[in-house]
């Protein structure tokens, strides 16, 4: 089976890592969690939005080459890290490109209202690496989301809740 990257595009609340670990279990493929690794290499350091994406670049430049790596050497790579803007999204190019593999862009198109209903319930739950976030912050968070143009193109996959 040709290595694949598979990384999510949706807002908080969406189901991107349940989709990702879905799709890890489904294929066998090494799934990378974001949160989790930001939690537990930076987890009090992380106060603000802006912590979050300082901390995020940071990252990125641990795991786009760990994930080239695992990619070239035949092991498919489910990223549960956030493309939801188009300059975010050319980070996810970068990796799959250099490793020259295929890719899926999984697009998560799911309403607010279920959003936030699953929000309320992390909120509760706590899953490792996850955050508290309020109505408001998923309001100032989706004020970033970019959907993906086709003209981007990426090979999409969109899911509907």
């Amino acid at each position: 089976m040709t290595p694949t990257l598979h990384f999510m595009c949706g807002k908080a609340g969406a189901g991107k890592s349940t989709l990702a670990a879905s799709l890890a279990r489904e294929t066998g493929a090494i799934l990378l969690i974001e949160d989790v690794w930001m939690a537990r290499l930076f987890g009090d350091q992380m106060q603000v939005f802006d912590d979050y994406i300082r901390f995020s670049r940071k990252l990125k430049t641990v795991i786009g080459p760990l994930t080239i790596d695992l990619l070239r050497r035949g092991h498919s790579v489910v990223l549960d890290f956030q493309a939801n803007t188009r300059a975010g999204r050319a980070w996810f190019r970068s990796v799959f490109e250099e490793a020259g593999v295929p890719h899926v862009l999984h697009v998560l198109a799911t309403p607010d209202a279920t959003c936030l209903a699953r929000i309320a319930r992390r909120n509760l739950e706590r899953p490792e690496g996850s955050h508290q976030l309020t109505e408001e912050d998923f309001h100032h968070i989706s004020s970033f989301f970019q959907a993906p143009d086709p003209a981007e193109g990426f090979q999409l996959r969109v899911h509907h809740a």
